[in-house]
């Protein structure tokens, strides 16, 4: 018996009309309507191997539409991935389930990034595309040559984000990245009239992308735009004319069938339109066997690959398996130790901007798998190394992305980066644009990916760019994430330190923020211990019965000793402690905390900016010294004078706390 490709289709359409209805909470609608797009790529073009998941070569397929997330489930389960059982299917939206509301990445899972948040699995595409080049462009053709799908819904394409990815993705031609909008006109609200009137097609040709449209339930129209597709020079849009919950007599092509379960009685009257006689989660042997033929092909897929590879040319299987498996973390930590002995010498004061840049100059030649980059600010926040190239159109085989001024963007570009194998991506922008990253760093680190997010520019001691361009409550914000080390190094030592953290991270992201100022060399011994590794430490005690402790990161850690030397001088004896990364301090023993804290001491925590993610260190007579104001445009030295955030007048202020 010859299974139609309706009859594979309405497999995905009833899993996910069951699923959402037992749940009572999804959205149907969706994979009703892109169900048929989705059987053609998955039976005729995607090359996938359910049975090695994380195979290198394979095609990405990226749900942007996550609010769609049955439409992958289903995929998944019927084309025979282990980790997507009937009953994951069934406990859709339940707790500890890998049906997830949104789809939730899981490294060999066959779900390839977290979607939901709309435009940022779109944006990840144009990072999983750019990473897909630069790998063929090391490796050749032959053993790299895999496309990125994408589902996109109209929601992807109304948010900013998908205008600064795919200006950027059309910019790079990126042809190995194929896009197939969900065009059914419907959103939350109603049609989408109500708020878009935008020409699809003048908007993507502009960006320079392929357009076409076709019929969305036309399987011969799907395929041959996917054809069409595979041999452009350019990234391709396919729009895909659907009617949204497809087969409801009810509410098929109306916002009802968006975000609700379609309820038994339409459920019933769907099984008998589109005559799928079989009770809930029932899929005939004979339709999920061919799916699972669909499936089996990729084992076939991966094999003729890796005899491609190990029949490739002399030193590509070696320069691949080493690109691929090696460990720097012991060739790193002798690079750094150098470079921490190197400037130990001369402790020439500088701005930790400029510190990065020369870690990156010295990491560009270590680490082949470092891809960097910067939103439009190169030469001010120094990402971009005598030793760094180009990756563009001509030249995918270069290690910087020039990402012009598109911070979002740029944030979600790199985790598609860092999701597609073994790459490390940076990027940078001011500090105050972290506002603009925040909703890609925040997926970062909800997936765990090893993205290094540099911020230079860090406090008011930007100076003269004003208020509009001064963080105040911004490092407060990024300490707020969960799972995403926040990093402030005082100078060359520490931000040498701070670097080789974030790269030795596996399980997250790691924000580097940097100063515009010249800042004192801090760091009082040279030694192979990674002091900021601990979070906080000991830079310099007056008396070992001190009674003020100074806590402060960056800039300030100066500023504190400063302080420190004032107190000194009407015999108020103290500590200094250097915090880089208050996450690295929250993991440490009780024991080496006490150490840092010390509980009959006068604690002073000293910042630029917000001062409430310091109160956790503090008790009750404690206290935290920064900014709750907007700065103001001025020489940085002026604005410090101003908030009063000099040494003088911090010193004054412990002296009248210890004489009450």
């Amino acid at each position: 018996m010859k299974i139609k490709l309706n009859q594979l289709a309405n497999a995905i359409r009833f899993l996910s009309i069951d699923a959402v209805q037992k749940a009572n909470s999804g959205h149907p609608g969706m994979p009703m309507g892109m169900a048929d797009v989705a059987t053609v790529l998955f039976k005729f073009h995607l090359r996938f191997n359910p049975k090695n998941p994380s195979w290198v070569n394979r095609d990405r397929f990226i749900l942007s539409a996550g609010h769609g997330s049955m439409l992958l489930y289903s995929l998944l389960y019927l084309t025979g991935y282990d980790k997507f059982k009937l009953e994951d299917i069934k406990n859709f939206r339940q707790l500890n389930s890998i049906c997830a509301g949104h789809p939730e990445y899981i490294n060999n899972s066959g779900i390839e990034t977290t979607t939901g948040p709309l435009g940022q699995g779109l944006a990840n595409s144009v990072g999983l595309a750019i990473a897909s080049e630069n790998y063929k462009k090391r490796f050749g053709s032959k053993i790299i040559n895999n496309k990125t799908y994408v589902i996109a819904s109209d929601g992807d394409l109304m948010e900013g984000i998908s205008h600064e990815s795919m200006s950027l993705a059309g910019h790079l031609k990126l042809k190995n990245l194929i896009v197939f909008f969900d065009n059914n006109k419907i959103s939350i609200d109603g049609s989408t009239s109500l708020s878009v009137s935008d020409n699809y097609k003048k908007r993507f040709e502009s960006y320079g992308w392929n357009f076409i449209e076709i019929n969305g339930h036309n399987e011969k129209q799907i395929d041959n735009a996917i054809k069409k597709a595979h041999k452009s020079t350019k990234p391709t849009i396919i729009s895909c004319k659907t009617i949204i919950g497809y087969g409801s007599p009810n509410k098929s092509g109306k916002s009802s069938s968006h975000g609700s379960p379609l309820g038994e009685e339409e459920i019933n009257l769907v099984r008998k339109k589109l005559k799928w006689p079989y009770s809930p989660f029932e899929i005939p042997s004979e339709i999920l066997d061919e799916w699972r033929l669909i499936g089996a092909k990729g084992e076939a897929l991966e094999k003729n690959w890796l005899d491609e590879l190990n029949k490739s040319k002399k030193g590509i299987k070696e320069n691949f398996n080493y690109f691929n498996n090696t460990i720097f973390r012991d060739d790193l930590n002798d690079l750094i130790n150098s470079k921490k002995e190197k400037y130990f010498k001369d402790k020439t004061p500088a701005a930790t901007r400029q510190c990065s840049m020369k870690v990156i100059e010295a990491l560009n030649d270590l680490l082949p798998n470092l891809i960097g980059g910067s939103a439009d600010l190169s030469g001010s926040n120094n990402t971009k190394a005598s030793n760094s190239v180009v990756l563009n159109s001509k030249n995918y085989g270069g290690n910087y992305i020039h990402y012009g001024v598109r911070e979002h963007g740029m944030a979600a570009v790199m985790n598609g980066i860092a999701l597609y194998h073994n790459l490390i991506p940076y990027g940078g922008t001011f500090l105050i644009f972290s506002d603009y990253c925040k909703p890609s760093i925040r997926l970062s680190a909800l997936m765990g990916l090893r993205v290094v997010y540099i911020f230079s520019h860090d406090s008011i001691g930007l100076g003269e760019d004003g208020p509009t361009h001064q963080p105040i409550e911004q490092l407060a914000g990024l300490r707020a994430i969960p799972n995403l080390n926040v990093f402030r190094p005082a100078d060359m030592n520490e931000t040498l330190e701070c670097w080789e953290a974030s790269l030795n991270n596996e399980k997250g992201p790691s924000a580097i923020i940097l100063s515009r100022q010249k800042l004192n060399y801090i760091s009082k011994l040279s030694g192979k211990e990674n002091k900021c590794l601990k979070g906080a430490y000991e830079v310099n005690i007056t008396a070992h019965d001190h009674k003020v402790i100074l806590i402060a990161s960056g800039s300030e850690v100066s500023l504190a000793l400063e302080t420190q030397d004032l107190l000194k001088g009407v015999n108020i004896e103290s500590k200094v402690v250097s915090m880089p990364c208050q996450e690295l301090f929250d993991q440490q023993n009780e024991e080496y905390k006490n150490k840092i804290l010390e509980d009959n001491n006068l604690i002073v925590t000293i910042e630029a900016g917000a001062i409430n993610c310091w109160f956790k260190y503090l008790k009750k007579n404690d206290l935290a010294i920064g900014i709750n104001k907007f700065g103001k445009s001025a020489p940085y030295k002026e604005i410090y004078e101003e908030m009063n955030l000099t040494s003088n007048k911090i010193a004054s202020i412990i002296q009248k706390k210890l004489m009450n």
